[in-house]
């Protein structure tokens, strides 16, 4: 299974759907072992057993439904429609029951509004009066509960147009607030963020944009002012989104639920769905088939073909708390092109490699630079001021000075010792050289078109203005650190992975210099003023999101109360490629940064 799926291509209609099928083969005997559940794991989540078995079993429907509309799996079918009838019969032993406040149930309910909207025929219309009614009734409580104040909004507006539109008792009233809200979540250039202003990552294209744009579909004709609105901030959204992919299909790895995996090409997936063509056809092709063809060629499989928790490999460490066994199956959003009839244009368009207007992107709208490099070999995105609470590694997924698409990030084992923290490109501080503390949420930041500028504070009595300076491969990074007291303090490049203990041997370690020859490329730290060594840290297993053990370059400082300057050069230069290091320049008041025939000068204060 894992052979075939590596070979497929992912540009025909065709083709996509036998994918699904591959995908879903092994999980045809476990789906019939309980009505409505799919139990593929035993790893514990912030909701009940019931409710993973639940979620495993209609997360398929992402993938299923849009199948339905030009395909057809009897199977499968009565499987998975046999399982909606029993558990949204109140007399039933399967019987999902009674909704509460965020219940994750109400997040599956949008899937199945999805499916009964994309292929009535062979769904909805083959349940009785009666079975139709209890299910509607079923999804109705979602118009009863509290949601969380973030994309949730959109499951309800879903289940309210499917429910419109097969002819049951719907909510207008809940649509135009749920709109309201998603309304107040948009900043502009096709972002919003989800329900804290910190927060922009893959729940904008995966979330907000694609559940618009399967609003737009099914409601353009009787809500053409939203819809074309909605359409425009698609298209607006489209010509950042793109940066987020390097020339093989790699997404820059950031924020949370990333063991959602190939859903990041679901966007791409909606505009086809929605027939917006934000991008060329071809272009928006080569986004899709690429990033899907990277995904199957990565270790995203157990041993028996089921989607694990992870990201390049199966990792329980990087995950959520509401990461079940059958979570990843997320990532048949991107499956939704399959209900788009073979005569679509995109299926007419040839595959074009990708090709960026500009090596840089400032986006001021969702907080971040994005830096291409190689002909988008490399893609590096570096974030200010994006945070989100009460998730897990939230300082690794979110606050790091840069994010890779070659060498990925590390989130921590512990904070106790350096080398269980994995502090990968980020400033890390110590009392005792045993308890570290990394970047949380900024408490001020700055963007301009050659810098950020994070201003932070790790521990009460330490506040820290970071700047950093992209360069290509490289980025200069200036720490100016007032301190009431003595620190140890390391300053990491980019991890990268070794296979056996003598790949030790290509590692590069000099007074105030370390480097590593990895197998997918360079790392590097080097001082320039303020550090005491460099070293080579060998970091806790199956802390990278990309490799399950990696080494780390890091410089070491050593420092007493008062007034600091830190300034060091990090770089990551991907496998058979060539990258110059900027040159930095040091004066009384000043670091002066020449790279690529540009000078960026940034004011410090040396005393």
């Amino acid at each position: 299974m894992i052979e075939e799926i590596r070979k497929m291509q992912w540009k025909n209609r065709d083709d996509i759907a036998a994918a699904l099928l591959t995908l879903v083969q092994p999980l045809r005997s476990r789906s019939a072992e309980q009505p409505g559940h799919l139990a593929l794991g035993t790893h514990g989540t912030i909701y009940t057993e019931s409710r993973r078995d639940a979620e495993g079993f209609l997360r398929i429907l992402w993938g299923l439904g849009p199948f339905l509309v030009h395909y057809d799996d009897e199977q499968l079918r009565q499987q998975w429609m046999h399982g909606l009838a029993a558990c949204c019969n109140p007399h039933s032993e399967h019987y999902y029951g009674k909704m509460r406040d965020g219940d994750q149930l109400l997040v599956e309910m949008a899937s199945i509004a999805t499916t009964l909207l994309l292929a009535p025929d062979k769904t909805w219309d083959v349940l009785s009066e009666t079975e139709q009614q209890h299910l509607a009734d079923w999804l109705w409580q979602i118009n009863e509960r509290r949601l969380a104040p973030n994309n949730w909004h959109f499951f309800r507006i879903l289940v309210n147009v499917a429910l419109k539109r097969l002819g049951m008792n719907y909510s207008q009233e809940m649509i135009e607030q749920d709109f309201a809200l998603i309304e107040s979540c948009y900043v502009g250039d096709g972002w919003y963020f989800d329900g804290v202003d910190q927060q922009f990552d893959y729940y904008i294209p995966w979330a907000f944009h694609y559940y618009s744009l399967i609003y737009v579909t099914f409601m353009g004709d009787e809500d053409p002012e939203r819809a074309a609105r909605l359409k425009e901030r698609a298209i607006l959204f489209a010509r950042s989104y793109q940066y987020w992919f390097d020339s093989k299909g790699e997404a820059i790895p950031f924020g949370r639920s990333l063991a959602y995996r190939f859903a990041q090409a679901s966007f791409w997936s909606a505009l086809v769905l929605a027939d917006v063509e934000a991008l060329p056809w071809g272009v928006i092709k080569g986004l899709y088939a690429r990033n899907m063809r990277s995904w199957m060629n990565h270790n995203i499989f157990t041993a028996d073909g089921v989607l694990s928790v992870g990201y390049h490999y199966q990792n329980l460490v990087m995950g959520e708390g509401y990461n079940g066994a059958g979570s990843p199956y997320w990532a048949f959003k991107s499956f939704l092109l399959l209900a788009v009839s073979d005569d679509h244009p995109y299926w007419q368009a040839e595959e074009v490699e990708q090709k960026v207007s500009v090596g840089r992107l400032s986006l001021p709208s969702m907080k971040a630079m994005i830096e291409h490099t190689h002909h988008s070999q490399h893609a590096l995105m570096y974030p200010v001021g994006q945070f989100i609470g009460y998730q897990n590694h939230a300082c690794a997924k979110y606050s790091k000075f840069a994010y890779s698409t070659v060498f990925g990030f590390s989130v921590p084992r512990s904070n106790y010792y350096y080398y269980e923290g994995a502090f990968d490109s980020v400033l890390a501080v110590s009392e005792d050289g045993v308890h570290f503390r990394d970047k949380p949420l900024d408490t001020s930041y700055e963007l301009h078109e050659d810098r950020l500028v994070h201003n932070w504070q790790p521990q009460a009595g330490v506040m820290i203005r970071s700047t950093i300076v992209p360069c290509g491969d490289s980025h200069v990074r200036i720490h100016e650190l007032e301190t009431s007291r003595a620190l140890i303090a390391y300053d990491a490049s980019f991890s990268a992975p070794f296979a056996t203990v003598s790949s030790d041997d290509t590692a590069v370690v000099e007074a105030s210099w370390a480097s590593f020859d990895s197998p997918v490329g360079i790392t590097i730290a080097k001082a320039v003023t303020g550090f005491t060594q460099a070293e080579m840290i060998r970091v806790e297993p199956n802390t990278n999101l990309f490799y399950e053990r990696t080494l780390m370059p890091a410089l070491r400082a050593e420092l007493q109360p008062g007034t600091h300057v830190l300034v060091s050069v990090m770089a990551g230069v991907p496998a058979g490629c060539e990258s110059q290091l900027p040159e930095v320049k040091l004066t009384e008041d000043q670091v002066i940064v020449h790279y690529n025939e540009q000078t960026t000068t940034v004011k410090v204060n040396r005393r």
